[in-house]
């Protein structure tokens, strides 16, 4: 499954109701890190399909969704568990590092 974009409108059907852990990005597509952590959440999306849910929130177009979760630095990726932002990580991480977040 590839990630999805999740917007004010979906995120909480998407991510607060989901029954699988989701996995969001937030990016912008003039930050730097962002584009070279895109292929890393595409892989996990891929990769763990069926395990986890992978959300993608564009903090440009959704900035009252960045502001609700303090998203100050990008790429911030949160893992959400049964509606709770259990994990945060900031700036690029390398693959490994992200998967344990929520294995």
């Amino acid at each position: 499954m590839k990630e999805i974009t999740v917007t004010s409108a979906n995120f909480e059907e998407e991510v607060l109701k989901s029954d699988k852990p989701v996995l969001v990005d937030f990016w912008a597509s003039w930050c730097g890190p962002c584009k070279m952590l895109a292929p890393v959440i595409a892989e996990i999306a891929e990769e763990y399909d069926g395990k986890i849910k992978v959300g993608k929130v564009n903090v440009d177009e959704e900035v009252a969704l960045a502001m609700q979760f303090r998203v100050m630095s990008i790429p911030t990726v949160i893992l959400f568990k049964d509606g709770e932002a259990v994990n945060t990580a900031i700036g690029y991480r390398p693959k490994e590092e992200l998967v344990k977040m929520f294995l």
